[in-house]
């Protein structure tokens, strides 16, 4: 793999580590700027709007520059959002260097998937990928309890101050390692609009909706439900997010692997184990051990279908991917927030902290039985072309024009 996509990785590591470690600083922050630890979480909620819509933003403005440049310009905002939440004199100022990060994320991770895709050869693209978000997996296990840890010894301040040193890291790596190619020619923004004419893309990214939210419904609520339901003690819950964050890596890794061999197989497997892991949780919920490995598992399984749901959006919004991509980042964090959402209707309603598990795992059903849609309709159109490319040349005309 080339090294580029070690700069690339970098680049995630720091942005994965400023998305999760506020959730364990949230109530040093709201010591210190004296607000309740709801409104902290405005910091939470904040950041992931900012992704939802500074991903499509900052794609459209990133079309008239090589993407080189626009990596390199994206790492400059993450790292002056970082520096401007560690200074913040106000929580005003932080909720504003926070959004101010989170813009350079979406597409940060939308077009370096296509750039690190564009560094290998065809059948290493889904690989290439996953090694570039090996950078958020990895940020999870070790960025996001290291920076806790910072954080509760020498002020969350300094953990911001570290990320934004990461960020510098991150910009250096891209200047020196990823190649400056230049602006494809023949694409502009009507050429990335026209991808969401695409069924097959707008149904890619509706399973990442159902699909990453599955995994995030069960996980918003992870701490409550260890606790209260499986009897550990809050300071066991940062370490089995720690598990939580191997399998993602694990999964992230695989999916990359065997996506470039069979993207769709894959997905079904992924989506349709990961539906049945969250059914399960219900019950090993209330045993310590089985919780710990079932924790395992949905982060091994929902990061497994990250490598090929974002492949597919690139394969199937060729010639103009950059926009589609960067949107699928998006898709994500709105998968995060509708299963939070979900999760914490069925809590409210009195169904206890488990209940959130059979949220996520209808949702990734749901994303199982898109991709069996998706794959019917691509065979459709298939044995439709090959009727039409083996018909004789009148027959190709009035297919043509019908």
């Amino acid at each position: 793999m080339p090294l580029a996509l070690l700069a690339l990785a970098i680049g995630a590591f720091g942005i994965g580590t400023t998305e999760f470690v506020i959730m364990g600083l949230l109530p040093q922050v709201a010591g210190d700027y004296g607000v309740s630890i709801p409104t902290a979480g405005y910091l939470v909620t904040g950041y992931a709007l900012g992704v939802m819509f500074g991903a499509p933003l900052m794609t459209v403005l990133g079309t008239k520059v090589s993407r080189k440049r626009m990596l390199m310009v994206l790492m400059g905002l993450f790292i002056v959002g970082n520096l401007l939440s560690a200074l913040a004199p106000a929580f005003s100022v932080m909720l504003i260097g926070r959004i101010v990060a989170s813009l350079a994320h979406g597409a940060f991770f939308g077009i370096g998937a296509v750039v690190a895709a564009e560094l290998v050869a065809p059948d290493k693209k889904a690989g290439a990928i996953s090694m570039m978000f090996t950078g958020l997996t990895v940020a999870n296990v070790v960025g996001v309890p290291l920076g806790t840890l910072v954080g509760q010894s020498l002020g969350w301040r300094v953990t911001f101050a570290v990320v934004a040193a990461l960020g510098v890291i991150g910009l250096a790596g891209i200047a020196r390692l990823v190649p400056d190619t230049p602006k494809p020619e023949g694409v502009h923004l009507k050429h990335e609009l026209a991808a969401f004419k695409n069924v097959q893309v707008l149904l890619a990214m509706a399973m990442t909706v159902l699909g990453f939210g599955g995994v995030f419904a069960a996980i918003t609520y992870i701490a409550p439900m260890m606790t209260h339901v499986t009897g550990f003690a809050e300071g066991s819950v940062t370490w089995l997010l720690v598990l939580f964050g191997l399998g993602m890596v694990g999964g992230n890794l695989v999916g990359g692997k065997f996506a470039d061999r069979a993207l769709m197989p894959m997905l079904y497997v992924s989506l349709g184990a990961l539906a049945v892991v969250l059914a399960l949780f219900t019950l090993t919920a209330h045993d310590k051990l089985l919780s710990a490995v079932t924790i395992a598992l949905i982060g091994a399984l929902g990061f497994a279908t990250v490598p090929p749901l974002q492949k597919r959006v690139l394969d199937q919004a060729h010639g103009a991917p950059t926009l589609a991509s960067a949107v699928n980042i998006g898709a994500f964090n709105l998968g995060n927030a509708l299963s939070a959402w979900l999760g914490g209707l069925v809590i409210a309603a009195g169904l206890g902290y488990t209940a959130p598990n059979w949220v996520g795992a209808a949702l990734a059903a749901g994303a199982l039985l898109l991709a069996f849609l998706s794959a019917a309709l691509e065979r459709r159109d298939g044995a439709r072309g090959t009727v039409v490319t083996g018909a004789a040349p009148a027959e190709q005309r009035t297919a043509v024009h019908h």
